[in-house]
């Protein structure tokens, strides 16, 4: 399937590129190379192929939860640029 000129130009608007004669050319030429890619890929007989999301088998890495004693205050605190009490100093976001 062969580009047009002006279908590359009307492609180009709607993504908001500007373009220059020569890209437009050079665009014309790939863009066309990619749908006859996809002209071929349409031939392909999948009739006999079950759709699928993953073509992989996911399986979750991570480990589970167990529960362990935190940390001391004092030392989450220790870093804290702005502390007051046992507690965070923070701007106010909302006014």
């Amino acid at each position: 399937m062969k580009l047009s000129r002006e279908e590359v130009l009307h492609i180009a608007r709607l993504a908001r590129l500007g373009m220059t004669g020569d890209e437009v050319g050079r665009m014309s030429e790939q863009l066309s190379h990619i749908l006859e890619n996809f002209d071929v890929l349409q031939q392909v007989d999948t009739a006999g192929v079950p759709p699928t999301a993953q073509p992989n088998t996911l399986q979750n890495v991570l480990k589970a939860d167990e529960a362990r004693p935190s940390l001391p205050q004092d030392d989450v605190l220790a870093n804290a640029p702005c502390r007051e009490g046992d507690f965070f100093r923070v701007r106010a976001v909302l006014e």
